[in-house]
């Protein structure tokens, strides 16, 4: 059996902005003296005139790429989602957001998988900063086939986007030849009947393991993903909570504010459903080995196998 190809979003990031670089000369990519771990230096390798590093200046950066995008490039900005959405929060709402700009929004080492970087570069707030902001668009993919196809959409995207990208390398699970990515749409990677998991980021792969335990268990779980967070597919996650009549969300963030909260918002307004939300539970991040803190913070296939179990029997 072969192995299972691991890649980081965050690499598939950077070589994602080349392909669409080479198709579109108003790509202009911003970096905050992070390119080596946002790997934008990918794009500055291929394009040195169109990558611009202003330093540890993000808001700055945000300013710059207003102006861009009034000029008619679209920029992508990039640093770690702690300083792309947390310390960046008022510039992006009101040099971008307010004003409806066209650019998009690179922010890698989401979550605890950063590691050992510890709680103050853990950023688990950044998805519920961004769908306050109107207009704006919130993706986080689940591997490099994903990753690189929402570049892509986010390019094509008239307005602002939100990418978040991980730090750790995760399997890729998805077939290019056949991948679709669409914004606002989630997608179900199996049908069931007795309860509803959407997860999305780098849980997924974890929860479509997970599934596989509590089949053994006679337990049908329909999974999908959720990668667009905002806006959300309503369509899908009434649809499917009204089949199961039970609903789990999974996400490598608080519980306050992301994917848990998106979806128990439409649940609540169109069909009150039962939820169980699995993510981190209104505490800070910590420092350690990236796969050891997903197993203490149960955000791995046994953490979501064992919670999903008990919900629902």
């Amino acid at each position: 059996m072969s192995e299972i190809k691991k890649i980081a979003t965050r690499e598939s990031y950077g070589n994602a902005l080349v392909e669409v670089g080479k198709e579109h000369e108003d790509l202009i990519v911003l970096d905050a003296d992070l390119a080596g771990a946002t790997k934008t230096g990918i794009f500055k390798k291929a394009f040195p005139e169109r990558h611009w590093d202003v330093g540890i200046a993000e808001a700055n950066m945000t300013g710059i790429a207003a102006g861009l995008a009034t000029c008619g490039k679209v920029p992508f900005i990039s640093s770690f989602a702690m300083f792309a959405a947390g310390r960046n929060f008022e510039q992006v709402r009101n040099s971008i957001g307010y004003p409806h700009l066209n650019v998009k929004i690179g922010a890698t080492h989401a979550g605890i998988s950063v590691g050992e970087d510890g709680a103050t570069h853990q950023c688990l707030e950044d998805i519920a900063l961004m769908r306050t902001i109107p207009g704006m668009v919130v993706i986080n993919p689940a591997d490099d086939v994903e990753a690189r196809a929402a570049v892509h959409a986010a390019y094509d995207h008239a307005g602002p986007v939100y990418l978040r990208f991980g730090r750790l390398p995760v399997p890729v699970f998805n077939d290019e030849a056949t991948y679709k990515f669409e914004i606002g749409k989630g997608i179900v990677l199996k049908e069931g009947k007795d309860v509803t998991i959407f997860a999305t980021g780098l849980c997924v792969n974890e929860t479509v393991e997970a599934e596989k335990m509590l089949a053994k268990d006679g337990i049908d779980a329909e999974i999908i993903n959720i990668h667009t967070i905002k806006p959300i597919d309503r369509e899908l996650v009434v649809k499917s909570a009204l089949k199961t009549g039970k609903v789990v969300t999974v996400e490598e963030h608080s519980v306050i504010g992301g994917l848990g909260s998106a979806v128990c918002d439409v649940l609540c307004e169109e069909a009150p459903t039962k939820v169980l939300k699995i993510g981190v539970n209104d505490v800070f991040g910590e420092s350690g080995p990236a796969l050891e803190l997903l197993h203490k913070y149960e955000l791995d296939a046994e953490g979501i196998y064992k919670k999903v179990k008990a919900f629902v029997k």
